[in-house]
């Protein structure tokens, strides 16, 4: 299969990549769960997140000792890194054989690098979540496939950065969801939010509560799955008014499912097009609009920055 670029997105077919996000999905849940325990608590879980980086997937700077640390996922030269602010910098390859040796290897090397950790060694948001201690089935880790990923988020990152610009409101930053494998960007209306009913496997409700006290309009994307095997844009509100799903959206094959309570657009329909960038946009701008109004937002909650231009 080829991965040729078209417009510099790369395409992204899920069979092909699908064994690679597996594993990646798993190495992600681990580093995420380190920033977990060693970062205060931020508003709706953001001390969690990873962020793409130049090179990859990254935690940022994660306060210990007096100092600070940094795991790194390369999908250039494909290797795990550790760096400290004392100068300690470890590197291994990636590749392990099974998630349990990825497991064991990632506390090693943080036990080697001066960091003593402890995280609870057991995914979220998967259905079973098995122990990664106890994970020795075979995997896989394609470095052309998981490259083309990395590519297709770079893109996706600038366009959702732009997009976040053009809020004056309370905005996410563009970050990396450990738990569901997506890159998110979401905006806040500034009025609570009706509690959550939950849902979401192996998570505490409390989580999920806290993660969406305040109504959100929020956008991703997210690799597929085996129920919906494509790469795609997704769009969506808390509360969801009854009217959300039956707004006009931009490009025309977006669409909305009822059963998900959100608007989707397939990532091939936006890497295809003649501008990528502005089609992605389209469809962030008027799902949020479709949020926006359907929810009685604050009109002036967006900023007009044309100014700048």
């Amino acid at each position: 299969m080829s991965n040729q670029p078209v417009n510099n997105w790369p395409r992204l077919d899920y069979h092909y990549l699908k064994d690679t996000v597996a594993t990646v999905h798993m190495w992600t849940q681990m580093i995420g769960k380190v920033r977990l325990v060693e970062t205060p608590w931020i508003n709706h879980s953001w001390h969690v997140t990873l962020y793409v980086s130049a090179t990859g997937l990254t935690t940022g700077s994660i306060p210990y000792e007096g100092g600070v640390f940094q795991i790194d996922l390369d999908f250039i030269a494909h290797q795990l890194h550790i760096s400290t602010s004392t100068g300690v910098k470890l590197s291994s390859a990636l590749g392990a054989e099974t998630i349990a040796a990825f497991y064991t290897e990632l506390i090693g090397n943080l036990k080697a690098a001066g960091i003593n950790v402890e995280i609870y060694p057991v995914p979220n948001e998967v259905d079973p979540a098995i122990p990664f201690a106890e994970n020795t089935q075979p995997c896989t880790y394609n470095p052309d496939a998981m490259h083309s990923i990395w590519l297709a988020l770079i893109r996706i990152h600038n366009v959702f950065t732009d997009f976040r610009a053009g809020f004056l409101g309370k905005c996410s930053p563009v970050h990396f969801f450990w738990g569901g494998f997506d890159l998110a960007v979401t905006r806040f209306s500034g009025r609570p939010a009706p509690k959550h009913p939950g849902g979401v496997p192996n998570m505490p409700l409390v989580i999920t509560q806290e993660a969406y006290s305040h109504e959100v309009s929020s956008c991703g994307f997210w690799p597929g799955s085996e129920q919906f095997p494509q790469p795609t844009f997704y769009s969506y509100c808390y509360p969801t008014p009854d009217d959300f799903g039956k707004q006009q959206v931009s490009p025309p094959e977006a669409f909305y499912s009822d059963e998900m309570g959100e608007y989707f657009l397939l990532y091939e329909v936006v890497q295809q097009s003649a501008h990528p960038e502005e089609t992605l946009k389209q469809f962030m701008q008027s799902t949020y609009d479709a949020a926006a109004k359907t929810g009685n937002w604050d009109k002036d909650l967006e900023c007009d920055l044309s100014w700048l231009k």
